[in-house]
């Protein structure tokens, strides 16, 4: 007598629009609690997007303008000696370099020992910190700079008692356009211009720039520059440095200090960097809160949503059909907080981005990366409720 074998039992299985709606049906049931708990995601997702999009469109902004005044520029100014004494440029440090192969341009500034006041009757101790500074023709094109209002010194006003004040400068002194008259030294000079901010020599924004023919005859000016400015190629740029010592005074060339403006830019955007790595292990730190919510949320819904588990049971669902039902609930509440965190992150950088007049960056693989941690974060908070959801037995769910 042979028995027939039964078929196998076919495995029964969600589908995805099934795990959708009953996902859906458990926040919606709970919207408040659903609302809180999606919130702490998106806090913690906010902050980092917000955090990585300034931080890119900042850069941004700091390369653009590199790339618009350039990163050739080198300036060379005294050094002290081996006995530790200050040292002085020679008069012909220009020409010198100026014969330098690679060499573009070259300029130089001289600051002097002389005050400068709104008028005669200003309080002699009230300088403003605002110099006295004797410059040439060719320095606001070597330093990429720009005249706001008014114009440059030229061949013809540089033997007069005329002045251009730098940014800061202008603002100390209340001069707000050309045609004024300050009190520099014992004479009044007359502005001619002011300059726009000056970023790769901002010791101009507190000058008074006067020429060097009538610095020669008012203050005895003897030539010797205190700040030398020099643009090269850009691929002799280090060459051009490792020269510029011992062209200048060649008995001693480290009396010299060499240095690239750009530089300092280049290590504020490091700090900067440094500055956005804290803030991102900050809004990790919110992700986390953000997930143990959810965990939380995960758990008390279990709790409270036993006789529904007990129910399914009874009714035929497995113990997968309960796990997928709340891991599924657990995804859908962290994919809520992250997507409206994202979209909070990006609306927080775009209006950063517009009120700095930067360019707006956010990296594409910072949302993704969002995206793909909010699930993960989701998945992590949501297992243990649901393994403890699945192994409930129908009977301790219904009697209880």
């Amino acid at each position: 007598m042979s028995t027939a074998l039964a078929p196998p039992r076919a495995r029964s299985r969600l589908l995805g629009r099934d795990v959708l709606r009953l996902g859906t049906t458990g926040l919606r049931a709970r919207p408040t609690r659903a609302v809180l708990s999606a919130l702490g995601i998106a806090i913690g997702i906010a902050a980092m997007i917000a955090v990585v999009g300034i931080s890119a469109s900042s850069q941004a902004r700091l390369n653009d303008e590199l790339d618009r005044l350039g990163t050739n520029l080198l300036t060379a100014t005294p050094g002290k000696s081996l006995l530790g004494k200050a040292t002085t440029l020679p008069a012909d440090a220009v020409g010198k370099i100026g014969r330098i192969d690679g060499v573009q341009s070259v300029s130089s500034i001289a600051v002097l020992s002389v005050p400068v006041f709104r008028s005669p009757l200003s309080d002699p101790d009230a300088t403003g910190g605002i110099t006295t500074t004797v410059a040439d023709d060719a320095l606001l094109r070597v330093v990429s700079g720009s005249v706001r209002s008014g114009d440059w010194l030229n061949p013809a006003t540089s033997g007069f008692p005329a002045v251009v004040l730098g940014h800061a400068a202008a603002e100390r002194l209340g001069v707000v356009s050309p045609g004024t008259q300050i009190w520099l030294g014992s004479n009044y000079f007359t502005v001619v211009g002011i300059l726009d901010p000056v970023p790769l020599a901002p010791d101009l924004d507190r000058a008074a720039l006067i020429g060097g023919p009538v610095a020669k005859e008012l203050f005895g000016f003897d030539g010797s520059p205190t700040t030398v400015y020099e643009r090269s190629d850009d691929a002799a740029v280090d060459r051009v440095r490792s020269l510029l010592g011992p062209t200048i005074t060649p008995q001693s060339p480290s009396d010299v200090e060499v240095s690239r403006p750009s530089d300092a830019l280049a290590a504020r955007n490091a700090a900067n960097q440094a500055f956005t790595g804290l803030l991102v292990g900050l809004g990790s730190i919110a992700l986390l809160v953000g997930g143990i919510g959810v965990a939380n949320t995960m758990v008390i819904s279990v709790l409270e949503r036993r006789r529904e588990i007990g129910l399914r049971r009874a009714l035929g669902a497995t113990r997968w059909h309960v796990l997928v039902q709340f891991l599924g609930e657990a995804l859908l509440l962290s994919a809520l907080g992250g997507v409206f965190g994202c979209a909070l992150g990006t609306a927080v950088t775009g209006v950063m981005a517009l009120v700095n007049d930067w360019p707006f960056t956010l990296p594409a693989v910072t949302i993704a990366a969002a995206v793909a941690s909010t699930l993960v974060i989701g998945a992590v908070a949501g297992f243990y409720p649901a393994i403890r959801a699945a192994r409930t037995p129908p009977t301790a769910a219904l009697s209880s």
